[in-house]
């Protein structure tokens, strides 16, 4: 495994990330503790999670099956650098309750005890703010951070789906405060979702942000959704969001022109995807969410895969970036 920085710290990380989304939802407990058990055999040190995930009336799951898997000991919880999110409203479909959710010091407060006690640990690596509250005042945000960080029960604070100018913002604010400030960003960023790059990368970039992606194969559609649908695969990627744009036809001509490229060059599209990222300035590691363990040993191969500049700048034509702003909007 090959390690990085996180942003500015001292946080030492693989440059893969283990996503746990489908732990519970798609894939049972004694096969979620299988694959995190490979992950860490294989050098992945960063899990994230968020205490929503398991989703519905099983919300808070995906966090106690990584509980009942550090509980097993082996120094599985020292090995890992733990990632967790704050801002869903915890609450079950249909009963929700103010202050149970977003990010006032009320519920950060609420939510992180709850989180440590799923996930049966004294302390959270990176807390990450799941979304941006358009209500709190970032001055009380970070006061409530500060307070955890003080009592040891998180060490550092991230972000998620934050647009440029609100790290920015929060940044500043920590800056003011004498607050230490967000380290890291997870972003929507692949090779067909390229948005990021016109200001959210360039403002991690700035201010010392880890850049770690979510869903790097957007959903399946990299990871050989057409050659699959030849094969007559049953596969995630047949079907949700993948399905969706495939029904658009120069979305499906830039997709087998990808999987075109890459069968020629005798790559895997979906280590591509994940291997292109790592290529990409300021980003840490791209999320893989494996739902079984051939999954991870894919991701954990694209890591060593090394892309010709010959792969990149076709990869470039076939879905071109938007380029920095201002000029992505301007001249």
């Amino acid at each position: 495994m090959k390690y990085t920085q996180l942003g500015r710290t001292g946080l030492e990380v693989s440059r893969l990330v283990l996503g746990t989304m489908n732990f519970g939802p798609q894939t049972n407990e004694a096969d979620s503790h299988a694959i995190m058990d490979a992950a860490l055999d294989a050098g992945v040190n960063l899990f994230d999670t968020a205490n929503v995930y398991g989703w519905g009336e099983n919300k808070g799951r995906t966090e106690e099956i990584l509980g009942t898997w550090f509980a097993k000991g082996g120094e599985r919880r020292d090995k890992v650098v733990l990632a967790t999110k704050v801002y869903g409203n915890m609450a079950a479909e249909g009963d929700a309750w103010p202050n149970h959710h977003k990010l006032s010091a009320l519920n950060i407060r609420r939510a992180v005890d709850a989180s440590l006690k799923r996930l049966q640990t004294d302390h959270i690596d990176l807390y990450q703010f799941h979304h941006i509250d358009r209500t709190t005042p970032v001055e009380e945000i970070w006061q409530a951070i500060d307070v955890l960080i003080q009592q040891g029960k998180i060490l550092y604070a991230g972000s998620s789906n934050f647009a440029g100018w609100k790290i920015a913002q929060t940044n500043e604010t920590a800056k003011r405060l004498g607050s230490y400030g967000l380290v890291s960003e997870q972003c929507l960023y692949n090779l067909a979702e390229r948005r990021a790059e016109m200001e959210v990368i360039p403002a991690a970039q700035e201010y010392g942000l880890g850049v770690i992606p979510w869903s790097p194969l957007h959903g399946g559609l990299l990871g050989g959704v057409i050659r699959k649908e030849r094969e007559g695969g049953a596969a995630r990627s047949a079907s949700g969001r993948s399905a969706d744009a495939l029904a658009n036809t120069a979305v499906r001509a830039q997709i087998q022109a990808y999987e075109d490229l890459l069968e020629k060059h005798g790559l895997e599209p979906g280590e591509v995807g994940l291997a292109w990222l790592l290529t990409r300035p300021g980003v840490t590691g791209p999320i893989s969410g494996p739902r079984t363990r051939e999954q991870l040993d894919s991701a954990v191969r694209a890591v060593d895969l090394e892309l010709s500049d010959e792969v990149l700048a076709a990869l470039d034509e076939i879905f071109p970036g938007p380029g920095p702003s201002p000029e992505a909007f301007a001249w």
